[in-house]
């Protein structure tokens, strides 16, 4: 029986209607890589196959420096956080009437996010959701971000699930998938609101994929009545 649910934020729970790209821009543009030039398509190529990971790990990959990859994430928060302020914000149709289903339903849920703490909080402030889910995780709050298992595992001690079969993850990335395999969960869904596929959900070994997060309470009531 699934005791607990654990949802991505962007593209999952969360529109992201091209944010990410936007903030990206920002950053990169602030360490010289000019919009449009060849290294600015290589860098925003990577940034789409690893939507989903900690964003402080993909500056890394990019840039191979700390202290350039440090400055590049906390412009990437200050230019994201600055467009959920716009009012550049808003939740995926239906995600918060699934989130209350689940919840009404005795499964708890955890929000996480490949984001720093600071933009997370200032998302579930412009949607009104600090009170919506009985946990909400970053990856310096649970040790390594996505692709890693981490952030499930903290929310699986912190929520006390009996074990990891009883878990649900949903999300729109391979590395949302990824994680759920890593973490053991019994069902791990892909969504197709954001960023990849269902060709790339399910090669990353998605259990199930449905068209929105909006479907994922049918799913779970379901798996745990035929049981």
């Amino acid at each position: 029986m699934i005791q607990l649910a654990v949802l991505d934020m962007a593209g999952t729970t969360v529109a992201d209607d091209g944010l990410v790209e936007r903030a990206f821009t920002t950053a990169i543009g602030a360490q010289g890589i000019e919009f449009g030039s060849p290294d600015y398509d290589r860098m925003l190529a990577h940034v789409r196959a690893t939507m989903g990971e900690s964003k402080i790990t993909v500056f890394r990959a990019l840039l191979n420096d700390e202290e350039a990859a440090q400055q590049a994430n906390k412009a990437f928060e200050t230019a994201y956080g600055a467009l959920v302020d716009e009012g550049h914000c808003a939740p995926i149709d239906g995600a918060e009437d699934a989130i209350r289903q689940l919840r009404n339903a005795g499964i708890k849920v955890c929000l996480t996010t490949g984001f720093a703490q600071t933009t997370q909080q200032r998302i579930l402030s412009a949607l009104g959701w600090r009170e919506l889910a009985d946990l909400i995780l970053c990856p310096a709050q649970a040790g390594r971000g996505r692709p890693y298992p981490d952030m499930v595992l903290r929310a699986v001690l912190d929520l006390k699930a009996d074990a990891v079969a009883n878990v649900a993850v949903a999300g729109d990335t391979a590395y949302d998938m990824t994680t759920g395999i890593a973490a053991g969960a019994g069902i791990v869904a892909g969504v197709l609101t954001g960023a990849h596929g269902k060709d790339q959900l399910q090669a990353a070994g998605a259990t199930h994929v449905l068209s929105s997060v909006r479907d994922l309470p049918d799913l779970l009531l379901a798996e745990s009545q035929d049981q």
